[in-house]
């Protein structure tokens, strides 16, 4: 008698573990709209302390506050929302920044035909001084002295100055912030002089030249 082979079970995947599976590889779109896995960090010495996690709203309740350096781990895009946040008009209202930014995407989005999200991370590496100075004390004098910049605080000063810039040239003016806010994003991405972020960072580096 012909012995029969066996042959071992076919294990069908469930339907719900498949579906399971999908949400798992599908990205999370930033306010609904942008793909985060789309945009690349040029700049390799910013990857680490850039974050580009897939969220939708990104607002994480102030996870990252109670450890030392832990903003490096939080969605840039929130970074800059709080940033936004930092001044009399619009301390506590991170609603209202948030709406600031994703009208601003919008408004880069139109303009420039690309993920508003890419203009920002290119705006931070061209707005991030990578030379600053500092005080030794010599025998009584202060003297300064040319050093290099950790990649956090490029990071930390890139959004300070966004934040600035955006300020300085929303008062007094009829422009709507989130207009002044994608303005100094693309022009920073494009490493524009007349940026104020830009001009900041070239002001930074210059003393730092000249305290080597």
């Amino acid at each position: 008698m012909d012995e029969k082979k066996s042959v071992p079970p076919v294990t069908e995947v469930p339907p719900v573990e498949e579906e399971q599976k999908e949400e798992k590889q599908a990205p999370r779109l930033l306010f609904n709209r942008w793909n985060l896995n789309e945009v690349e960090i040029k700049d390799p010495g910013l990857v680490r302390y850039i974050n580009l996690r897939s969220a939708i709203v990104p607002y994480t309740s102030g996870k990252y506050t109670r450890q030392q350096f832990a903003k490096g781990d939080m969605l840039i895009v929130e970074r800059l929302i709080n940033r936004l946040m930092q001044n009399e008009m619009n301390t506590g209202a991170k609603q209202r920044a948030i709406r600031i930014t994703q009208n601003a995407f919008e408004i880069i989005n139109k303009r420039t035909k690309k993920n508003p999200v890419q203009v920002l991370v290119d705006a931070i590496a061209n707005a991030g001084p990578r030379e600053e100075t500092v005080r030794l004390k010599y025998g009584g004098i202060n003297v300064p002295k040319s050093v290099d910049t950790a990649p956090l605080r490029r990071v930390n000063a890139a959004l300070k100055f966004i934040a600035m810039g955006v300020q300085a040239a929303s008062r007094g003016s009829k422009k709507d912030v989130s207009e002044c806010l994608a303005d100094e994003l693309i022009a920073a991405s494009r490493g524009d002089t007349k940026s104020y972020s830009v001009s900041k960072k070239e002001e930074r580096e210059r003393v730092a030249i000249a305290s080597r």
